[in-house]
């Protein structure tokens, strides 16, 4: 099997999470800068056997898009033509950052680890990614 790699796409900073080859475990993988995120991609795909790319789909409390996605549909189009053979599919990413931070206190982490966005994005493409698995288990 090949994994699956999860998107949290921000205009600055993009957390990615990706799967075990078995697509059971959802791990962080890194947090990129956005205007490097295609780089990177091309690279880990050559690394890298991925079966899909599951993109997070920012809506509003009434179930319309939210502000973010008029930056995300051009991303999603240059994404499609750099790997026009994985295909993309979106999931809802409502609380994922809130979702987030919680985990960080959780795990214990003092506040100025909290304030790292980055990691912030990244456990939040991880749980994109974990709910994506979780749906589509059965």
């Amino acid at each position: 099997m090949a994994r699956i790699v999860a998107l949290d796409f921000g205009k600055v900073r993009t957390g990615i999470a990706v799967t075990d080859e078995l697509q059971i475990i959802a791990s962080g993988l890194e947090t990129v800068e956005t205007k490097n995120l295609l780089d990177f991609l091309k690279n880990y795909v050559q690394q890298e056997k991925v079966e899909k790319f599951v993109v997070g789909e920012p809506k509003q409390m009434d179930n319309t898009p939210s502000e973010s996605e008029v930056l995300i549909k051009p991303f999603l189009l240059k994404l499609t033509a750099a790997f026009p053979e994985i295909p993309i599919v979106r999931h809802d990413e409502r609380f994922t950052s809130k979702m987030a931070f919680q985990t960080m206190i959780d795990s214990g982490l003092n506040k100025k680890q909290r304030r790292n966005k980055a990691l912030v994005d990244e456990i939040s493409a991880t749980i994109i990614l974990q709910a994506y698995l979780e749906k589509t288990a059965f």
